[in-house]
């Protein structure tokens, strides 16, 4: 099921880093200092990588979705 703006707004910090699944390798990830970044996991050159997409709430969900699909 995709990530809401709801579920990104309302992610809490917890006592480790975790992440918020969207789709298509883009996830939420909120780190115990309350810090909410967009990113993306992809595989080139058969090596596992991520790309930025930028900060929550700067970046909307809607942009860090737009920015995916442009990066696939």
């Amino acid at each position: 099921m995709p990530l809401t703006d709801t579920a990104a707004r309302n992610a809490a910090p917890r006592e480790k880093t975790y992440r918020l699944a969207d789709s298509g390798g883009m996830y939420l990830e909120v780190t115990p200092a309350g810090g909410k970044y967009w990113r993306m996991k992809y595989r080139f050159a058969g090596r596992e990588k991520r790309l930025a997409l930028g900060v929550y709430p700067d970046v909307s969900l809607a942009a860090a979705r737009k920015k995916r699909d442009d990066a696939r």
